[in-house]
């Protein structure tokens, strides 16, 4: 939403970054539930630059060493919002999409840590393991079909993805061939239907034959067996064959990226409740979004990547009438400051950065929140890590105030987080 609109507000930032308790959902009003069914979640890794993409400013020169964006903006469908030009496909769309311009951590030194912030909504711990936001989504919501499994990840298995302390019935299936399942759920070839049932049965008689336990790393890791047996066979397998959609969709996805993000609404549409994409599994510009130095030079061709498969995705769910449950979310560990380094690239900057909801049954405004002149610092509505999530669960009907539990120890779902409820209508 552009800053006009909210002249009016009052907002401030006195003492720091105090919120219009308007703006945002207070601790003591009616719990918020959205409709939504799906998550669909878009990590760009190495840090994507707001300034570049989703929050542009004045023009910048590297040369000069003068502060600013790095590419012209264009206008969108909604009024005094504006993205860079390399998100010309996504411009039209903007009323279906919300780029929150003000998310804030202090974390900009160490990218292991601000992914792991951006996964989980905490610091790291050294007493406990916090689960990921797509383990608490789907461990409160589970698979939204008894035929797939709740959480999917299409990139490189990690740490911050996990379950943590929830154990691994809320950890993710991952894959990252986008023709093919998950290896641990595609059959060598020679095991037929007879020979699997056998291997089932010995399994079974392996597991009766064992003590009863409550030891809930064990009884976790059984549920995780059991639902993979259920996923093993053809029928869920069918999904990941991308072959079956129309040649022209699949080239308005586009590249490697795109057909993730294809395969994502297969994988919704089977019954995923959480599915988590990766762009960065290749570094077409060399560097990926992590632009230091000489890194920003092919900077536009991640953007333009990100704008097509984005868009075509919006539209392929809205064509199927599935965009209204299907929240799509754009995260990245921290943004970029405004200035440039010694090479003409961007450093690190927590302090103000953007994140993007699309779709989701969202009272969309284009953009919320604002940051001042060169995007370095807010000047209205902050959003904090915890806000954030608990905005995706609200939006999800999670409810964002409860207390989940680490043995007896009570650990807050969003560390208290609260939603931006001007997105709910």
């Amino acid at each position: 939403m552009n800053r006009r609109h909210f002249l009016g507000t009052g907002a401030s930032l006195a003492g720091g970054l105090a919120l219009p308790s308007s703006l945002m959902a207070d601790a003591s009003s009616e719990l918020i539930r959205g409709k939504a069914e799906h998550v669909i979640s878009i990590w760009l890794g190495g840090g994507m630059a707001q300034t570049d993409t989703f929050d542009p400013k004045r023009l910048g020169d590297p040369t000069a060493k003068k502060a600013g964006s790095y590419y012209p903006a264009i206008e969108t469908a909604v009024p005094g919002v504006q993205v860079c030009e390399h998100l010309a496909k996504l411009a039209p769309l903007m009323d279906r999409v919300t780029a929150v311009r003000t998310v804030h951590h202090d974390v900009i030194d160490e990218h292991a840590a601000a992914t792991n912030r951006m996964h989980t909504g905490r610091s790291i711990s050294g007493t406990i393991s916090y689960p990921s936001i797509g383990s608490l989504i789907t461990h409160e919501r589970g698979a939204a079909s008894d035929g797939a499994p709740p959480y999917v990840l299409i990139g490189y298995p990690n740490v911050t993805r996990g379950p943590g302390f929830l154990g691994a019935q809320s950890g993710y299936l991952y894959l990252t061939d986008t023709s093919r399942g998950p290896a641990g759920l595609s059959r060598p070839k020679g095991i037929t239907e007879e020979r699997q049932t056998r291997r089932v049965q010995f399994l079974s008689a392996l597991q009766a034959s064992a003590p009863a336990t409550d030891d809930r790393q064990l009884t976790s890791y059984d549920a995780a067996i059991e639902q993979s047996l259920e996923l093993s066979g053809p029928a869920f397998n069918r999904v990941f064959q991308l072959d079956e959609e129309p040649a022209d969709l699949r080239n308005r996805y586009g590249g490697e990226f795109g057909q993730r993000c294809l395969l994502s609404r297969r994988l919704v549409e089977s019954g995923v409740r959480f599915v988590e994409v990766s762009h960065n599994l290749n570094f077409m510009n060399g560097t990926g979004w992590d632009t230091h130095n000489q890194g920003i030079l092919k900077q536009h061709e991640l953007i333009r990547e990100l704008d097509g498969a984005v868009a075509a995705l919006i539209t392929d769910l809205e064509s199927k009438q599935l965009l209204d449950k299907t929240l799509i979310v754009i995260t990245t560990e921290f943004g970029r400051p405004p200035e440039f380094d010694g090479g003409g690239g961007r450093g690190h900057q927590g302090s103000a950065f953007s994140c993007v909801l699309a779709g989701g049954g969202l009272k969309h405004q284009g953009a919320w929140g604002q940051t001042d002149d060169i995007g370095k610092k807010i000047v209205e509505n902050p959003v904090t890590v915890p806000d954030f999530f608990a905005t995706l669960c609200a939006a999800v009907g999670v409810d964002y105030r409860k207390n989940l539990y680490d043995g007896d120890r009570p650990v807050p779902i969003t560390d208290r987080g609260q939603p931006i409820a001007a997105l709910f209508a």
